[in-house]
């Protein structure tokens, strides 16, 4: 009789090689855009050079051109808007679908339109983050960047041959091509382990953050996170010049970087800030305001959250490579083709041991 330690291993073996041959595919496409989409900034305003060669201007002139973006039948289409910056100087309005359009800074004027349809990186985008599927294909990417990573920690476990021996199993070979697949299979999967535990790992939780930000705020002991208060909608006129400039002397320090609408259902609009020291491109802080009457309702400050926040709103920038400089996005886009080549590596070591030892026959 085999015995258990035996078997178990054996059973591991089959697991991690077709998990790795199945929904290691996906996983490993979906890795692969995300290299590519490391880059997304640059690659818009290289694609798109008329919307980043324009003056920024002041924060007055940015709220009239709002004003008449929302008074056209384009800007009545979106749900949200990104604030003009430096690096991309005009407004970009985000829609249902996906899709996004942009409007110059100073005159409101429509610039260019985006759609998950015609454009490679949204389409690249929606794939990175819903399988081109909606909410039903976040959920099953879940699942995959799951399987992952089981594969990376049965792969570093199948490979422990004992403290004494780790770098000598460590060593490539040329050949023969058994010998040949499975060492570079083996030598990158464990060198890169702890980078692709953090980059697998901060995408799962990409997939869940609801729930990772309940519990890491359950673990430390924080409250549930304050919600903005709903105010009755209004259609009265709204004077944004003067929208922007309260929420600006509310926030003094911090750049406004987000609004998104009031709904049917609720007339507060809510304001994406980022205050010094944040490391969220948009920031996690907000400001609440009733927009009528350009008065802030209140709003949260991401730097004054508990450990547990803090920790939750850290996973996304770590994972998009938004802090740590160029250093750190390059080794981040080097670590988004990994799984690709783990899953080259371990394809072409299993067709080199089944040519060596095919089946037998009668075998299933």
């Amino acid at each position: 009789m085999t015995p258990r330690p035996r078997r178990l291993r054996h059973a591991l073996k089959a697991l991690h090689l077709w998990l790795g041959l199945s929904l290691g595919l996906v996983l490993a496409l979906v890795a692969l855009t995300g290299s590519v989409l490391l880059w997304e900034q640059p690659l818009l305003r290289a694609g798109h050079p008329e919307l980043a060669a324009r003056p920024l201007p002041d924060l007055a002139t940015q709220g009239r051109s709002l004003q008449r973006i929302l008074a056209s039948p384009e800007g009545r289409k979106a749900r949200g808007f990104a604030l003009p910056d430096a690096e991309l100087p005009v407004w970009q309005a985000s829609e249902r679908g996906g899709g996004r359009r942009y409007f110059d800074a100073g005159t409101g004027e429509l610039l260019l339109h985006r759609t998950t349809s015609s454009d490679g990186l949204l389409m690249l985008l929606d794939w990175h983050t819903h399988l081109l599927s909606g909410q039903v294909g976040e959920t099953v990417l879940g699942a995959v960047a799951c399987t992952g990573l089981f594969m990376l920690f049965s792969g570093a476990w199948l490979y422990w041959p004992g403290r004494r021996r780790a770098l000598k199993h460590l060593k490539p070979h040329a050949n023969p091509p058994v010998l040949r697949w499975a060492s570079l299979h083996r030598f990158v999967g464990v060198v890169a382990l702890p980078l692709l535990i953090v980059t697998i790992g901060t995408g799962t939780t990409m997939a869940y953050r609801g729930a990772v930000r309940g519990g890491l705020a359950s673990v430390f002991g924080e409250p549930a996170p304050a919600r903005p208060p709903k105010i009755p909608p209004s259609h009265a006129a709204i004077d944004w010049p003067a929208v922007l400039a309260a929420a600006q002397a509310a926030a003094p320090d911090a750049r406004l970087t987000r609004l998104t609408l009031p709904s049917k259902d609720n007339g507060t609009l809510v304001l994406r800030i980022r205050r010094p020291g944040e490391w969220n491109l948009a920031g996690r802080s907000s400001l609440w305001m009733d927009p009528v009457t350009a008065t802030v309702l209140g709003g949260d400050d991401a730097t004054k959250l508990g450990p547990g926040s803090r920790l939750a709103n850290a996973l996304f920038p770590i994972h998009s490579a938004a802090v740590g400089g160029p250093a750190w996005r390059i080794v981040a886009c080097v670590a988004g083709t990994l799984p690709m080549f783990l899953l080259v590596t371990g394809f072409l070591f299993w067709r080199a041991r089944r040519r060596r030892n095919p089946p037998h026959p009668g075998a299933l």
